[in-house]
C-alpha cells in the first residue's frame, strides 16, 4: 500500500532520532502587496502517535493542497502541534528592511518563540546565521518535511485571511483573488488606480511606472 503524503513527510522528521522537530516557512514573499506571513511549527513526536497523528494523513506542501484542504490541514495542524508562532510582516518593514532580511529575521524569530527548544530546527531552503538557533537548511523542504509543511500551511492561510479581509478594505484591486501576486487584473488595477499602502515599492514593478507615465 502506497503511503500517504503526511506519513511520508512524518517519516522524513522521524527519522531524525530526535523528539522535538521545528519547521519554519513563509508565504507572500512573491507578492506585490501584502505582508509576508512567516510560521513557526514545532512537533513532538513522542506524542504524535494514534489519533493525535490521523488528521496529518494528508499533510503536504501548501502549494500542493486546495484552499479547502489547506484550512482543513490548519486546523489539524493546530491540533496537533505542541507549538506555533506567526510573525506578520508589513510591506512598509519590507521596504525599509529589504525582503531577504525581513524574510530571514522572520524565520530566525519564529523558530526563537517555539518552547520548548527543538531538538532539531529545519527551514524551508535558507540558512539563517549564527543569529539564529542552530538548523538546517532543507532544499524542497516543505515537500520533505512534516514541520516545514505545517509551517508553510498556517502561513499561507493565515496569509490568505488576512488579504480577504483586506479586500474588503480596497475592494477595487481583487485582494481576495489574487492575494497580492501580480495577475492581469491586478496589474490593470494599479495602473488604474495607483499603488496602495498595502504595494511593496521597493519592487521594480511595471504597473507602478506605467499609471504615472501615463499622467505626465
Amino acid at each position: 500500500m502506497a503511503r500517504s503524503s503526511g506519513q511520508r513527510l512524518l517519516g522524513f522528521d522521524r527519522r531524525l532520532g530526535v523528539r522535538y522537530v521545528a519547521g519554519a516557512d513563509e508565504a507572500g514573499r512573491g507578492s506585490l502587496a501584502g505582508p509576508l506571513v512567516v510560521a513557526g511549527v514545532l512537533l513532538d513526536y513522542d506524542l504524535l502517535r494514534g489519533a493525535r497523528v490521523r488528521p496529518l494523513a494528508s499533510l503536504n506542501d501548501s502549494k500542493q493542497v486546495v484552499p479547502e484542504e489547506r484550512e482543513e490541514l490548519f486546523e489539524a495542524v493546530l491540533a496537533s502541534a505542541s507549538g506555533v508562532s506567526v510573525r506578520i510582516v508589513p510591506s512598509s518593514e519590507i521596504d525599509r528592511a529589504g525582503l531577504h532580511r525581513s524574510n530571514i529575521a522572520g524565520l530566525r524569530g519564529v523558530l526563537a518563540d517555539l518552547h520548548p527548544p527543538a531538538d532539531a530546527c529545519l527551514v524551508d531552503g535558507f540558512r539563517l546565521g549564527p543569529a539564529a538557533p542552530p538548523h538546517r537548511a532543507i532544499v524542497d523542504g516543505d515537500a520533505r518535511s512534516a514541520a516545514i509543511a505545517a509551517a508553510s500551511i498556517v502561513a499561507k492561510v493565515v496569509r490568505d485571511r488576512v488579504m480577504r479581509r483586506l479586500d474588503a478594505l480596497y475592494p477595487r484591486y481583487g485582494f481576495s483573488s489574487h492575494v497580492g501576486y501580480i495577475t492581469p487584473a491586478h496589474t490593470r488595477a494599479v495602473r488604474a488606480f495607483g499603488p496602495t499602502e498595502l504595494h511593496r515599492r521597493s519592487f521594480q514593478a511595471a504597473c507602478y511606472g506605467t499609471r504615472a507615465a501615463e499622467a505626465a
